[in-house]
């Protein structure tokens, strides 16, 4: 039957609709709402291969949680035609729902109305439900695809896209923030996912970037493509902008769902704590750790396969893997809680910390300790990255970042040397001297300024330079040996209680796991002050 059929009959005073008009007025809009506008919606975002933003919220959150606010909001702009157009919900769709049976709060564009372009009304409902996210302390989830500001409403878009940086500036370390890029992101609209802690991307149908292909060719006469500027591999790989890139929106919500598992709802609450599943004593995956690092210092090895040995069910979410290969940054569970885990990864670049992987894992152990989720680091690093490019592009300003996370965490901090750790490298990877908590090696470790070959150069080069050279070369791998045997090993720094226990690497998995559970109920509070100025 037709809404029309169904109309009931006019009831009450004359001219005053009954309380049953009423009520089919009501079940009329919001057929308008969710089926009309939905089917339109449909037909334009799969041609693109596009879910529509009522379904990204679908697969989202739990079946049937999801509640809806402002459901029937319409802009208020009467110039340039505008008032001949005023569809319901004004191109966002905005409420609050669970995930795994967690609240969380969110809002998704809506890229069939007005091309998901911000305006007025559409701030102010996003705004509206970024501060309940804030009052009832929980994730702010934002699914992106907007063609940017609203062109016809003017400066009242920029300034809810301004608004919109406060709040997330503000509920920054206080709930956890996700982005979604599912489409454009361009303009004034990439500020927002900057500044939340995690961005998604997907592959072929997002990208991001302040100006577009057409303005960077008027301005510099370069031809680019969207994809160059700033889609998934561009900003998942090279400038760092997202934390994933998914194969398609089922994988970027999957993503999120597992991302949310691992987190607090607010700074104030703990993150999930599940069931213990690993065993209390050793297993053979623990007895296979002491064959894993190889007997030559030239040889590499994959750190994640140490990760997987110490942690639940060897599952973890790696964040940023695609962008500087050369840190892990990563959260797990240990004995059922949430950790997030520092590493060096041999595998790429020898493990070196340079500009990329210095700000990857600053801005990790921040929000670790934002929202007290305990730190692992896992050291095997030669040092900082040497070079003319990285000098000039800022190592020291942008490398001493690290150094700043690590002195301003409060949480608590188990840290583990692997082989190397030489030089700046091994002060910033969780040092002791940093704040860390328990500072293990395995009798692999090598803790010094250089390696052992590079510091017998330095310190022995006029006796080398005075050996006849068919001398030199015996006797270098002589003087090495030495200096390696009495100065490279993890026992001098034992000896002076920078290294609080060497451990048989086969024990890692229970010591790092008693050393947490040791340091649960740690406190730590720094010198009072407004804020303090990390070097950006």
């Amino acid at each position: 039957m037709s809404l029309e059929t169904d109309r009931p009959a006019a009831g009450g005073a004359p001219g005053i609709p009954g309380t049953a008009e009423r009520i089919y007025d009501l079940t009329a809009r919001r057929d308008e709402v969710e089926r009309i506008a939905e089917k339109r919606a449909l037909d334009r975002q799969h041609a693109k291969g596009k879910l529509t933003a009522r379904e990204r919220i679908e697969l989202l959150a739990d079946p049937g949680s999801f509640v809806e606010l402002d459901q029937f909001a319409r802009h208020r702009c009467a110039e340039f035609g505008m008032d001949a157009s005023r569809p319901y919900g004004d191109g966002v769709v905005t409420g609050h729902a669970t995930v795994d049976g967690r609240q969380i709060c969110l809002f998704s564009q809506d890229f069939s109305v007005f091309g998901g372009s911000m305006g007025e009304v559409f701030g102010e409902k996003v705004l509206k439900v970024m501060d309940l996210a804030m009052t009832i302390g929980c994730p702010i989830v934002g699914i992106n695809d907007s063609g940017g500001a609203r062109i016809q409403e003017g400066v009242v878009s920029l300034a809810h896209y301004a608004e919109l940086g406060r709040r997330n500036a503000h509920a920054s370390g206080v709930i956890p923030q996700i982005s979604m890029i599912m489409g454009p992101c361009a303009g004034g609209a990439v500020y927002s996912p900057a500044i939340t802690d995690f961005t998604v991307m997907v592959d072929e149908t997002s990208h991001m970037f302040v100006t577009g292909p057409d303005v960077v060719r008027a301005v510099t006469g370069a031809r680019v493509t969207a994809a160059d500027l700033g889609g998934p591999a561009t900003s998942s790989e090279v400038s760092g902008n997202a934390h994933h890139r998914a194969t398609d929106e089922h994988d970027a919500i999957d993503w999120v769902q597992t991302l949310l598992g691992f987190l607090p709802s607010n700074n104030l609450d703990p993150a999930p704590e599940f069931g213990d599943t690993s065993s209390p004593g050793l297993t053979a995956a623990d007895l296979e750790l002491d064959r894993l690092i190889p007997d030559s210092g030239n040889q590499t090895y994959d750190m994640t396969d140490l990760i997987a040995r110490i942690v639940d069910d060897g599952e973890f979410t790696e964040i940023h893997s695609a962008f500087a290969p050369n840190m892990i940054c990563a959260f797990a569970r240990i004995e059922g809680r949430t950790a997030g885990i520092v590493a060096n990864q041999p595998r790429h670049h020898a493990g070196v910390i340079d500009i990329d992987a210095s700000e990857k894992a600053a801005r990790f152990v921040r929000f670790c300790d934002a929202f007290s989720i305990p730190l692992l680091t896992l050291a095997d690093v030669p040092g900082y990255l040497p070079g003319l490019a990285q000098e000039r592009a800022g190592i020291i300003r942008r490398g001493a970042k690290l150094i700043y996370a690590y002195s301003e965490a409060t949480v608590p901090m188990v840290t583990l040397v692997t082989r190397k750790a030489y030089g700046g490298g091994y002060a910033v990877m969780g040092s002791k001297h940093l704040g860390a908590d328990f500072n293990l090696a395995w009798p692999t470790a090598e803790i010094a300024v250089m390696g052992a070959e590079g510091a017998v150069r330095v310190l022995h080069r006029r006796e080398l330079a005075a050996l006849p050279e068919s001398e030199r070369g015996a006797a270098e791998h002589r003087l090495t040996e030495e200096y390696r045997q009495r100065h490279a090993g993890p026992y001098l720094a034992a000896e002076r209680g920078y290294v609080d226990m060497v451990i048989q690497p086969s024990r890692t998995r229970l010591e790092i796991a008693r050393a947490f559970r040791s340091l649960r109920n740690k406190k730590q509070t720094l010198p009072a002050k407004k804020h303090g100025n990390i070097p950006l």
